[in-house]
């Protein structure tokens, strides 16, 4: 596969009013440094014109190349395959909605060339989705930034630019269930942030809805923190605790105010906490369990039907 100096990686799923755009700023910005470069989308089963779209810009650029997948596998599945098939020293990936302002890589290249291997793109403002959804993303980002195993940048999405060691060590991990925010910061390479406000989406709709940024944030944190482990034994350290001091207070309370409990009243509340936390433990192995099947099954992460423009 020839190798090229700076490459672009789009997922895209019903994305034909932005695709066309896309190119053009891209394009454009490309110019200003008179080196070779390449542009993949990787069409995620979209259901409108994306495909026909893409296949034109492909006729008349070289540059651009296109992998059309079998259907839509999710944005990490997509993302994933365009990574897999960069050539590029610089491989920068990006969303196709227009929303990851292409003018920013202007600096994201400027920091690769200080010598840094990742580049992230930081949002310094939050699009306008719905309230749940902006609680919910502030939320979930202290709580992996607090108990993850590796530290995982904030406000910060697919937008950044690694180079292309970062890429050959992720192209290397084999998990199925994949986190590229994670795996990234997990490479420990050196990093830096570029700062950006990112703009409102103009054409289309958001394609993650709150069940995929749910899985995606599970993803996140059962593949990148123990925390769930630890939940459950922190709540059967806690029904331990509370038994015996229902225990001690009965205890007390027949020896110096001579009271009489029945002995079904306390089996009820000790197995109503034990419950509860038996509950927790199986969802929690549950996870774990549905994780592992994934792996050992081995089935591809994508299916591709059809490459455009690749030796």
């Amino acid at each position: 596969m020839q190798e090229v100096e700076y490459s672009f990686v789009v997922p895209a799923f019903n994305e034909e009013k932005n695709v066309l755009e896309l190119y053009n700023r891209i394009k454009l910005l490309i110019k200003k440094y008179n080196q070779s470069w390449e542009l993949i989308f990787v069409n995620d089963g979209s259901s409108d014109n994306t495909e026909k779209v893409l296949e034109e810009i492909c006729k008349i650029d070289k540059n651009v190349k296109f992998i059309n997948l079998s259907r839509n596998f999710g944005h990490q599945a997509a993302l994933s395959a365009g990574l897999k098939y960069s050539s590029g020293n610089a491989i920068i990936s990006m969303d196709c909605d227009l929303q990851d302002p292409p003018e920013v890589i202007e600096k994201m290249i400027s920091e690769w060339h200080a010598g840094y291997k990742i580049v992230y793109a930081r949002r310094k403002n939050f699009r306008k989705d719905n309230f749940i959804k902006k609680i919910g993303s502030k939320l979930y980002y202290k709580f992996l930034g607090r108990f993850s195993k590796i530290d995982i940048p904030r406000n910060v999405g697919d937008f950044r630019l690694v180079d292309k060691k970062v890429l050959t060590m992720m192209n290397n991990m084999p998990e199925h269930s994949r986190y590229l925010r994670g795996m990234v910061a997990w490479t420990g390479f050196s990093h830096t942030f570029v700062d950006y406000y990112r703009p409102d989406r103009e054409n289309g709709k958001s394609n993650y809805s709150l069940g995929k940024l749910a899985k995606l944030g599970m993803d996140g944190v059962f593949n990148f923190s123990a925390l769930p482990l630890r939940i459950g034994f922190f709540i059967g350290l806690i029904s331990i605790i509370s038994g015996f001091a229902l225990l001690t207070y009965q205890v007390v309370d027949v020896l110096v105010n001579g009271v009489y409990y029945h002995l079904y009243k306390w089996l009820i509340v000790v197995l109503y906490i034990f419950m509860g936390f038996v509950f927790m433990l199986l969802w929690i192995l549950g996870e774990y369990i549905g994780k592992i099947y994934d792996e050992v099954r081995e089935r591809p992460l994508f299916v591709i039907s059809e490459m455009i423009n690749f030796d």
